[in-house]
């Protein structure tokens, strides 16, 4: 075989573990507010979606932290060991302990289980992202992007077709869990077929400072903390608001009659997402990162407002604008692929995007907490809690302005 055949066969099984590895990861993301109000509706024997909420909100501070931690951690293991191994351990560590959930008594074990399996999660997106960008030449890399940041929310997409045709219940919602078990033998497709990035390996040969110091000191330590903030504006609009309420929300307002709602609003929101990934960062490469980082703000603080502010039933005006909240909110994980990937050098690439995102989670798990109490103030009121904590969106409208433009720039060593 050619030395270029070999290069871009390289190429393709980096692409495909990365796109597979974050798609699964999506799966996961996607099974939490699918079964999480039949699952605790179950564990606490209870029909009110005001205890509901209560209990929903830390489980997805649960999940926000878990991944968080992860990110740190395998961003760290994948700066140090290299962007494969690192990996392998992370898929294998999101798939087992969700599955770990068919086993759960109480709603504290779905936390714990979560937690567990959010490590993992969290440092698939930054080790993906990495070995990609790495591996492919700089013209590509704002599609890379969009496919990549589209990977979860094709997972995302394909749980929420299971969970229309076979809604989860309070009597079937174990059996999904055993679903996110499925992952683990992605594991084995990239031990065996996935070549370490040439890049990495040319700068693991260096000593230097530990990568996570290095990022919280100067000059990296400004763009770090931009990063962060970058990463927990939508982070939070997302997980705190959207993605992980609007599913029960739509479920609360189509009432018991109607078991397929939650899995109908999950499809919008994935259709949209995947949508909006795609667009982002090839606009991002058009017209710059930071025009297209303030122009997503805007939408989507006038879309999701519109929204929580006026839809007060499940129907077809409810779906549509499912789908154009998230296709605008869900758009940023298609530019932070691309913008995070070009500030930090290849040294700590995979430690600087993972604190970046995952600090950003830990932001996103503090919004989700408030997010549960604001359902006890309004009384399970999806609609009017979510309208305050989506005004996070004008922050970022004024903070993209105080980071670099890095269009056109080549990826720093």
């Amino acid at each position: 075989m050619s030395e270029s055949k070999a290069l871009a066969r390289a190429q393709w099984y980096a692409l495909a573990a990365a796109f597979l590895g974050w798609m699964f990861d999506g799966v996961e993301m996607g099974l939490t507010p699918l079964v999480s109000r039949p699952a605790l509706r179950d564990l606490l024997n209870t029909q009110s979606d005001a205890v509901v909420g209560n209990w929903n909100g830390p489980i997805m501070a649960c999940f926000l932290l878990g991944a968080a931690c992860g990110g740190v951690a395998f961003g760290w293991l994948g700066d140090k060991v290299g962007r494969v191994r690192a990996m392998v351990c992370s898929i294998l560590a999101y798939s087992i302990f969700m599955g770990c959930g068919y086993f759960a008594t109480h709603p504290w074990h779905i936390g714990l289980f979560l937690f567990i399996s959010a490590l993992g999660m969290g440092g698939q997106w930054s080790l993906g992202v990495s070995l990609v960008m790495e591996c492919w030449p700089e013209r590509h890399r704002p599609k890379l992007s969009g496919i990549i940041g589209a990977a979860s929310n094709v997972g995302f997409l394909l749980i929420a077709v299971v969970g229309t045709f076979f809604p989860p219940t309070q009597d079937s919602w174990r059996w999904f869990m055993i679903v996110g078990a499925s992952p683990a033998l992605l594991a084995l497709f990239i031990v065996f077929k996935v070549p370490e990035s040439e890049r990495w390996k040319a700068v693991a040969k260096q000593k230097g400072r530990s990568p996570l110091v290095e990022i919280f000191t100067p000059p990296l330590l400004r763009k770090t903390l931009l990063a962060i903030a970058f990463a927990g504006i939508p982070l939070i609009g997302t997980w705190a608001a959207i993605s992980g309420w609007i599913p029960p929300w739509a479920d609360k307002l189509a009432g018991d009659g109607q078991p397929h709602a939650k899995g109908i609003a999950q499809m919008a929101l994935a259709i949209g997402a995947i949508i909006g990934c795609l667009i982002a960062p090839i606009l991002g490469g058009m017209v710059g990162r930071r025009p297209v980082y303030f122009g997503l703000c805007v939408l989507s603080l006038g879309a999701s407002q519109y929204m929580f502010r006026t839809m007060t039933a499940f129907n077809a005006e409810f779906v549509l604008m499912a789908g154009i909240v998230c296709c605008v909110t869900a758009a940023f994980y298609g530019w932070l692929p691309l913008y995070l990937s070009e500030i930090f050098p290849t040294r700590v690439r995979a430690t600087g995007q993972g604190v970046s995102l995952n600090a950003g989670r830990v932001l996103a798990a503090g919004g989700a907490l408030y997010m549960a109490q604001l359902m006890q103030v309004f009384d399970g009121d999806y609609g009017r809690a979510g309208s305050w904590i989506t005004l996070v969106y004008i922050l970022g409208m004024f903070l993209i302005w105080m980071a670099p433009e890095t269009k056109g720039q080549p990826l720093p060593d």
